[in-house]
């Protein structure tokens, strides 16, 4: 009965276990424009993205009336967009667009890099794509469906880093050093005399002053004779 109990125990916990697993799976659909028709964009493929870090990407093979359409990009020297839809099993879906030049892309035969940026709680903040290769469109350059085969893309994860926190306790501490230094002695005040008495100036002044406006006649009286 007791190891009946323990399996169970261990099978619950299993499960629970590979909730947070996928709980923690972020999923991005691609989709990319090839024309500029209202016929909307087509599904390029998807990227995985697991709590541990890991990535994997999946991508439908260009056809050859795809081709034409990236090759007609090119020659309107029209940038090439992708969308990016991401999705997660706790998060409403968030859509980013990201472009390139089209005649880069068919350049470097289709090989470019998707950086996914991520903020300190591990949610996507934005997907931006990077052609890798030469940046420079020849004038001229005549392009064809053969430099179209499939995409060859990386995708890279940057995490946001945490600014700084500033050190207060230590500062804390220098200015109870300080205080402590001052009651014993140890500094010394190389204060001016108004410098270190002027809470005890002011306000002597300030009656003085209030005392001569409150009794004007008998400043005038004092002045006639």
């Amino acid at each position: 009965m007791l190891r009946l109990i323990v399996a169970v125990g261990i099978f619950f916990l299993f499960c629970d276990a590979q909730d947070v697993y996928f709980d923690e799976r972020t999923t991005i659909e691609l989709h990319h424009f090839l024309d500029d028709s209202d016929t909307g964009p087509a599904y390029r493929g998807n990227i995985s993205l697991t709590g541990d870090g890991n990535t994997r990407i999946t991508q439908e093979q260009l056809s050859e009336e795809d081709r034409l359409k990236l090759v007609n990009l090119a020659k309107k020297d029209a940038f090439y967009t992708l969308r990016a839809t991401v999705g997660s099993s706790s998060d409403h879906p968030v859509t980013f667009y990201t472009s390139t030049k089209a005649c880069l892309l068919l350049k470097n035969f289709l090989l470019d890099n998707l950086w996914v940026s991520l903020d300190h709680l591990g949610s996507v903040i934005g997907v931006n794509q990077v052609v890798a290769g030469s940046q420079n469109c020849g004038e001229g350059e005549q392009l064809s469906s053969e430099f179209a085969g499939e995409f060859t893309t990386g995708v890279f994860v940057k995490q946001a880093e945490l600014a700084p926190i500033p050190d207060t306790a230590s500062f804390i501490q220098k200015l109870e050093r300080e205080r402590e230094a001052r009651e014993r002695g140890e500094v010394k005040d190389n204060r001016g005399f108004f410098a270190k008495y002027w809470m005890y100036i002011v306000p002597v002044v300030i009656l003085l002053l209030l005392s001569g406006a409150t009794n004007p006649d008998a400043a005038a009286a004092g002045g006639g004779r």
